[in-house]
């Protein structure tokens, strides 16, 4: 210090009162969730393939589009004139046996057998009940005349479906099983024009029903049978012995069994 010179102290600085009104919203500082926009929706996601594939059979239905029905099947007819097979009655069923298959072969799929099981029946009921009411009130007239049933196509409805459960079952462990089901699947969709029983619409369509039937099959199965049921976190049971006052008859003490409940709230 200098003789004769007052010492000066820098001013303070005022400092803010702390703010515990919130100090125990967050005290994990764990992020908070953000919500998606509706466009990255589950539902959106598996929806948009088949309303592509279902629009667009639409637009080429009756005659419509800029590649009719007429012409697709008229280019489809000069590469196979004369070429019938029975093959796409037996390939329908294929991607199933390639799903036995894989899960006999020991590769994983993402879900047991039951829930497997359920997804395929749950799956298997929207697409008939969507289908065959689609083609009652389309009443279009198949190629060959045959009746009034064509559109969609139900063999290609029912080959897709079952392409999309192999892929959701085992895209984790090869993208390959998918690949392969859908090339069955496509297969049954091209013989179906070859064997002159469907227009190009019918089986464009008709992939679209059976990717949505197996997409909402999955979506809507949110019990998971085959599993043990949780209890929320802080919830459980317990066996207890409940003592009663007084004594019993062997001269002991009396009571009855029982459960105990317990919740400790977080």
């Amino acid at each position: 210090m200098v003789p004769g010179l007052a010492q000066v102290s820098p001013p303070s600085t005022p400092t803010a009162p702390a703010d515990t009104a919130h100090k125990f919203e967050n005290p994990g500082g764990v992020p908070a969730v953000v919500k998606q926009p509706w466009y990255k929706g589950k539902l959106v996601r598996a929806t948009i393939v088949p309303a592509l594939l279902i629009g667009y059979g639409a637009y080429t239905f009756d005659g419509g589009g800029f590649y009719t029905n007429q012409e697709a099947n008229r280019d489809i007819h000069k590469l196979f004139p004369t070429f019938r097979t029975r093959l796409d009655d037996i390939l329908i069923l294929a991607p199933y046996a390639e799903l036995g298959l894989v899960a006999l072969s020991g590769v994983e799929s993402r879900n047991d057998r039951i829930n497997v099981g359920l997804v395929v029946l749950k799956s298997e009921l929207i697409m008939l009940t969507t289908v065959f009411a689609v083609k009652h009130l389309s009443r279009e007239t198949r190629p060959d005349g045959s009746d009034k049933l064509s559109f969609p196509s139900g063999h290609t409805a029912q080959a897709f479906l079952a392409a999309s459960i192999v892929h959701n079952e085992f895209r984790d462990k090869s993208q390959w099983y998918g690949i392969g089901a859908y090339t069955l699947a496509t297969s049954v969709a091209a013989l179906r024009m070859i064997n002159n029983k469907h227009w190009q619409s019918d089986v464009v369509a008709g992939a679209g029903f059976g990717i949505l039937s197996a997409h909402l099959g999955y979506l809507t199965h949110r019990n998971r049978w085959g599993r043990k049921p949780r209890l929320p976190e802080g919830m459980g049971f317990s066996p207890t012995w409940l003592p009663s006052y007084g004594l019993g008859t062997g001269g002991g003490l009396s009571g009855t069994p029982g459960f105990s409940f317990t919740w400790q709230p977080k």
